[in-house]
């Protein structure tokens, strides 16, 4: 009997859609997934074979750059399997059904699969924004055809970006640093970072005077009002200050109050009688914010949630896998009429009709060059259930709870907010008090939009003023003096480089996520708390490319690179003419990094001239460093591993450089150990060294100094009690066990049954007490396993857990005490048990070798140790034999000179 065929092959990128679309569409149809791309251009040059690589020069670019810019295309080793698999399950079907992500990139992998498995039926793209039921099935039942264009937009893209990166990259590595990439829009992102520090760097705080006033009504109320004016001059703000000079800004009319103006201020304002002289009021409506799009989602997960863009996006991907949530990707704020309706539904019953919108409410995209225009995220289907109705847990509660609010905020009534804003008079000067009332919180209700400012307010925030009216007296409770001193501009957050980035059209949300974490990973960008600090070799490289490459670094120059791939992508634009005009030519990238790779002075694009710092700052092989050339001898100084470029001050540079001249002094000798205590600096910041370094002798006891702490203050009794450390404080009340203060790694911490809780700035570990110890303690979470991203199935061999898990240097796959790091190029959804195991057996077998190689240098070790000392014992018998023969030798020629002696006396006597 002949076996039935099946209706279609239905190809999707992941197995986790492949299950759940499977279960939607039943027997008739074989749901397989292709493990998101199934070949590419070659990652390295040994992909390619050695055959290919001698017959074309052009080989390991991957691109050929001879003929029309093909794409040499490779199925990595690890695809090979998978494509075996889906062309075998191709010979059992009437259909092949294309169900990659309806995105570009989706596109890009339905036509390699066209590709590779060459299909002898006919062939149908298939597209959806939400794995729902309803979704699928009407996909399924309206399919198209590829769209060749969008093809052609994302292989041009795939090649520029090669040709970009291949070509700088290893000129990169020989003027700056191995390990380096450069990046068509990673370069700009870093140049943004670089230039936002190099402005911190040459700021200039300025300093103003004002006064603040707590003022009392009849009735006992009390509000704060800010100094505006005196003598009916504006009094000077921070907004007019240069911020280069620290100076009022040229044509300010303001006036600029110094302390003793401040201060004779105070003292009349005091004296004088304080009367309400105008208040306003004004109504306000507030529009609720858009849906949301990637960009916008990285930006809101990254206020609200502390969720890097990369983890945004791999926890959006298991809720859209999972049909909670429409596709992650796209740049669309429209909303489906089901969606509409849905979200309206739910308004309604939830909140009540006074907060649902009298009307629809629709959105248009406004982002610069948008394109995968479906819809916007929200939640999947038309019940909007919340994310307790569903059963969600941690990260992606959170994430879904964040976008179901967003979505019933769009369909929610306005927010009407009442400012006030009254003008008091003292004497010849003006205070202002400004307040704000919801009069209806509308869609507030559900959601507020996070803001990029720590120190704005929320719109929702309440700060209401007293009942107030005009020639109404008022008592000041309080008046004082406020200095300020103006603050640099702030540092990009993930938050405000994606906006940033969106807003002057460069790069796509879809790839911001990736860029964000590759420019960490090359050490291009270090994370303080939610600061994106660039690194000196961020500026070295910046400097390289802004010198001699200055269009490819350019924001203008980017985005039109971006809206030339945006017109190839709706076939208003042709490839070819675009990489020849890119890539050949005398004005091409590969002329110009040959004729300029010459003249390129290593040295000096590595030595960075920062403004106020005398001495040059570098770029080294281990690090930046400061030198002082002025000398006979030229000193250098590491620069600590915790210094920003815009933090190091030209006293920092000179103490650092002092330091290291001078060496390192003993503070005194240790009265117990009797060796001498250093106060020495490190590439992580000041610590104590009890003893000198001496070879293949123990480590000397090295304890940090706490970052709130001046080194300088340090004295040889506080250094006593910083090695003394760690401290026992007594006995926890609850478990009866140790509780010590130690500093660490991490700095000072308190620690009670192996559990560890840092201390705050204002504890001090050398005085902290058990009371307050036990308090931070309580704070402290017991250190748990990490948690798995991905649960991938049971090992077949032990049936023990294979899981992802996301870590310091990207995420890793991990069966029991194995570990191995997931490849370039593989998304974390898309990886596979088989893959897993694969790796995990390569790590393991890598180690065995080690190990075995370990064993025998060991033995070869013992036996050359063992060689050694035969030879040491054959040379001292040699040597011994040797003074044997030697001593003989002496006592026969001392016997024959004592004959001869003794023959001449006799002879002597005789005659």
């Amino acid at each position: 009997m002949a076996k039935k065929k099946l209706k279609a092959l239905v190809i999707v990128e992941s197995p986790a859609k492949a299950k759940k679309i499977g279960s939607y569409l039943g027997s008739d149809y074989k749901v397989l997934a292709s493990m998101g791309h199934v070949r590419d251009l070659p990652a390295k040059a040994s992909d390619v074979p050695s055959e290919f690589k001698k017959k074309h020069k052009w080989a390991t670019l991957g691109v050929n750059v001879e003929s029309e810019f093909e794409p040499y295309y490779l199925v990595p080793k690890e695809k090979k399997k998978t494509v075996k698999e889906l062309k075998d399950a191709l010979k059992d079907a009437e259909e092949l059904i294309l169900a990659t992500d309806e995105d570009r990139e989706g596109e890009s992998i339905g036509w390699h699969l066209t590709e590779l498995l060459k299909p002898k039926v006919p062939v149908k793209r298939m597209v959806f924004s939400e794995i729902t039921e309803e979704a699928i099935k009407e996909a399924i039942e309206n399919p198209r055809d590829l769209d060749l264009n969008l093809v052609s937009a994302q292989e041009t893209r795939r090649v520029l970006d090669r040709l970009y990166g291949f070509t700088l990259s290893p000129l990169l590595w020989k003027k700056v640093a191995r390990g380096l990439s450069a990046g068509r829009v990673q370069s700009v992102a870093v140049r943004v970072l670089v230039q936002r520090e190099l402005e911190r760097l040459a700021f200039k705080s300025g300093t103003y005077w004002d006064l603040k006033a707590l003022l009392k009504t009849e009735a006992g109320a009390e509000f704060e009002s800010m100094l505006m004016t005196v003598g009916g001059k504006k009094v000077a703000s921070g907004k007019d200050f240069d911020e280069s000079t620290g100076k009022l800004k040229e044509g300010a009319d303001v006036l600029l109050l110094n302390e003793q103006q401040t201060d004779e201020l105070l003292e009349r304002v005091k004296k004088s009688d304080w009367t309400v002289t105008s208040v306003e009021q004004r109504l306000q409506s507030r529009k609720p914010p858009a849906p949301f799009t990637t960009s916008t989602l990285q930006q809101e997960g990254n206020r609200k949630l502390n969720m890097s863009a990369r983890e945004t996006m791999q926890v959006a991907q298991r809720l859209y896998e999972d049909g909670h949530i429409t596709y992650m990707r796209t740049d669309s704020v429209n909303l489906s009429n089901e969606a509409i309706t849905g979200s309206r539904q739910r308004i309604e019953d939830l909140y009540g009709k006074d907060y649902l919108s009298a009307d629809i409410r629709r959105f248009e995209t406004s982002s610069k060059g948008a394109q995968e225009a479906h819809e916007a995220i929200r939640p999947a289907g038309k019940l909007m259930k919340t994310a307790e109705e569903l059963g969600l847990k941690g990260q992606q509660a959170k994430l879904y709870g964040m976008i179901w609010k967003r979505t019933m905020a769009t369909q929610m009534e306005e927010a009407r907010l009442r400012f006030q804003t009254v003008t008091i008079t003292a004497d010849d000067a003006e205070f202002r008090a400004t307040g704000r009332h919801v009069e209806f919180p509308g869609f507030f209700r559900a959601y507020v939009e996070g803001v990029d400012d720590p120190e704005a307010a929320l719109d929702d925030s309440e700060s209401m003023l007293p009942p107030l009216e005009e020639n109404q007296k008022l008592d000041p409770s309080e008046v004082e003096p406020l200095k300020h001193e103006t603050k640099p501009p702030a540092r990009y957050t993930e938050a405000t480089i994606v906006r940033k980035l969106e807003s002057e059209g460069v790069g796509r949300p879809s790839t911001y996520a990736s860029i964000i974490g590759t420019i960490q990973d090359r050490g291009y960008v270090k994370k303080s708390g939610s600061q994106l600090v660039p690194t000196f070799t961020a500026l070295a490289v910046t400097r390289l490319l802004e010198k001699f490459f200055p269009n490819l670094v350019d924001l203008q120059f980017t985005a039109a690179m971006e809206q030339e791939l945006d017109d190839i992508a709706v076939g208003e634009g042709d490839r070819l003419p675009y990489l020849n005009h890119f890539y050949r030519g005398e004005e091409g990238l590969d002329e110009q990094v040959k004729s300029k790779e010459e003249t390129i002075d290593a040295r000096e694009i590595c030595t960075l001239n920062l403004e106020g710092i005398e001495s040059a700052v570098r770029v080294g092989r281990y690090g930046p460093y400061v030198t002082d050339e002025n000398e006979e001898e030229p000193v250098s100084a590491s620069i600590p591993d915790n210094i920003a470029p815009a933090d190091l001050t030209n006293d920092l540079a000179q103490k650092l450089i002092r330091q290291k001249s001078e060496g390192p002094k003993a503070l005194g000798m240790h009265p117990e150990e009797n060796t001498p205590i250093y106060k020495l600096h490190g590439p992580f910041g000041p610590y104590l060294q009890l003893g000198d370094v001496v070879e293949d002798g123990p480590k000397p006891k090295r304890v940090g100094i706490p970052k709130t702490v001046d080194p300088d203050t340090v004295d040889f009794e506080t250094a006593l009690k910083y090695l003394s450390l760690p401290r026992f404080l007594g006995e926890h009340p609850e478990t009866g066990k140790k509780v010590n203060a130690g500093i660490g790694r991490f700095g000072p911490y308190v620690l009670h049954d192996k559990v560890y809780k840092s201390l705050t700035k204002d504890d001090d570990v050398l005085t902290i007490g058990l009371e307050r110890a036990v308090e931070l303690l309580k704070q402290a979470r017991r250190r748990s396993a990490p948690t798995p991203i991905r649960e991938l199935g049971k090992h077949p061999e032990d049936e023990e857990l294979v899981a992802i898990y996301d870590g310091r240097y990207g995420p890793y796959v991990k069966h029991g005490k194995i570990n191995a790091t997931i490849p370039k190029g593989y998304e974390v959804e898309n990886v596979t048990l088989e893959q897993a195991v694969e790796w995990l057996e390569a790590k393991a077998a890598k180690k065995g070798t080690k190990k075995t190689a370990a064993k025998k240098k060991t033995a070869s070790k013992k036996s050359a140790t063992k060689k050694s000392a035969a030879k040491k014992t054959t040379k001292k018998k040699a040597a011994a034999n040797k003074n044997t023969t030697k001593k003989k030798a002496a006592k026969k020629t001392t016997k024959k000179k004592a004959a001869k002696k003794k023959a001449a006396e006799k002879k002597e006597d005789e005659e």
